[in-house]
């Protein structure tokens, strides 16, 4: 009587890894590895986005001082980019994506507009009035801005555990 060793099952179920088909073991490791950059282009935006309106948002609701208008400006400009680059997906996390990209867009232009007429047209200039109207529609669009990164969290994290 002879003792051999039993052949080792292969696992399976839901902690099973297959090969792409006419790939040879470890070569599947490689791809795995493999960044997306479309991905990191678009999360770069919303984070970037986010960031930027946060600090214009930061500070005295109503000291003018303590925010940019450049800063308002480059929020504006990357919130635009980051809604373009929505535009792509069509599944339902890409439309809320773009319907919160849309809000803080349509808010930060709001801001903007608010500014410039405060700052060029009205007579009595950036006061602690026109500063706070600009300044709470910077908060709205914050407030879409972070749903957002969160959507960006919960999709990265959902995708990597499917």
């Amino acid at each position: 009587m002879t003792v051999g060793t039993a052949p080792v099952a292969r696992p399976s179920g839901l902690g099973a890894r297959r090969r792409p088909p006419g790939t040879k073991i470890g070569q599947d490791r490689n791809r795995e590895a493999r960044v997306n950059l479309e991905k990191v282009v678009f999360g770069f935006f919303v984070v970037l986005a986010a960031t930027l309106n946060f600090g214009f948002f930061i500070g005295d609701i109503s000291d003018p001082q303590l925010h940019n208008h450049y800063e308002l400006f480059a929020a504006v400009v990357v919130n635009l980019i980051a809604t373009v680059l929505k535009f792509g997906d069509r599944t339902q996390i890409g439309a809320v994506h773009l319907a919160t990209s849309l809000v803080a867009d349509l808010q930060l232009i709001a801001a903007a507009l608010i500014y410039g007429y405060a700052v060029y047209v009205s007579t009595a200039g950036m006061t602690a009035a026109w500063t706070a109207s600009v300044v709470s529609l910077s908060g709205g669009a914050l407030l879409a801005n972070v749903v957002s990164v969160v959507l960006l969290v919960v999709e990265t994290v959902s995708f990597h555990r499917g």
